[in-house]
């Protein structure tokens, strides 16, 4: 899991024994920063999101983002509406699919539940379920920037999300496979449905904040430009297996209160689907960040 310390900025360590009276909730100096896997993830404590952040407090957030790929922020108590205030800090907050807007508060962070139509928990079966390894909306022509997921409600034992790091697969590939790749181009569309549109994308993209190259792919990539579909198939399933191994992925086992933010531009995730999936309640929000087109 990594070793707890204390930081101010990502990369500038001090001392945990420093007792500071200025030190407080949302304060920009000795944040405890805990980094979670060496795939991605690093938890950050003392940062309260249901008050205004500093600009200290939000430089510290984008550098553990862009660092580590996915922030935790545990123990916090957020409202729907202050949950999109404090995505917006991030960039332009995105509405939920048309199908996901209900009442007035459509505009806001939006519930996802495994409860079906009865109020008990589910698993649904189909090729757009979210224990599918996947980005979310690569569909779209600028696809988003960051989800933000907060834990309202976790079941008893059961229900982590993995998160795959597709910029540490991208540069372990062969220098072979690199080469066969580079400029080639993914269709994505949205649950694999024809009658709805869809975008085309780098299947190698480069992250506009690092300049770091990453593999693009995952459910709704529906094949490569130009290539056989045959020899599409293989390339894509190839690829993903490899971005999926064991030392690319960091499992989350999510607490009540976690806010867990993640870079859509180089992380896969999933629901992870077990013997527990089904059994017990679990509810979240969930706001996403739109993004700029791949390139």
């Amino acid at each position: 899991m990594g070793e707890a310390l204390v930081v101010g900025r990502i990369g500038e360590a001090s001392s945990a024994e420093d007792p500071s009276p200025s030190v407080g909730r949302n304060t920009h100096c000795h944040s405890a920063l805990r980094i979670l896997s060496p795939a991605a993830g690093v938890e950050i404590t003392d940062i309260d999101v249901s008050r205004p952040l500093t600009p200290e407090v939000k430089e510290t957030i984008v550098d553990a983002l862009l660092a580590h790929q996915l922030v935790v922020l545990p123990g916090q108590a957020l409202t729907r509406e202050r949950q999109f205030q404090f995505a917006a800090e991030f960039g332009k907050v995105e509405s939920p699919d048309a199908d996901r807007r209900v009442g007035k508060r459509h505009g806001v962070a939006h519930v996802l539940s495994n409860l079906g139509a009865d109020g008990n928990p589910t698993i649904r079966h189909s090729k757009a379920a979210n224990y599918h390894w996947h980005t979310d909306k690569p569909y779209n022509a600028a696809p988003p920037t960051l989800t933000l997921l907060h834990a309202v409600e976790v079941p008893e034992r059961g229900g982590d999300t993995e998160f795959a790091n597709t910029a540490l697969a991208y540069d372990a590939l062969p220098e072979q496979t690199k080469r066969r790749i580079a400029g080639q181009r993914v269709a994505f569309r949205p649950a694999f449905d024809d009658s709805r549109p869809g975008a085309v994308h780098p299947l190698v993209r480069t992250h506009p904040e690092t300049g770091r190259k990453a593999l693009y792919l995952g459910n709704h990539a529906t094949h490569i430009v130009g290539l056989p579909e045959a020899e599409s198939a293989s390339t894509l399933a190839e690829l993903l297996a490899h971005a999926t191994r064991p030392r690319f992925v960091y499992r989350h086992r999510w607490r009540v209160g976690d806010l867990v933010m993640w870079d859509n531009r180089c992380l896969l995730h999933r629901a992870v689907l077990d013997e527990h999936s089904g059994k017990y309640r679990r509810i979240m929000y969930r706001s996403i960040v739109r993004g700029t087109v791949p390139f």
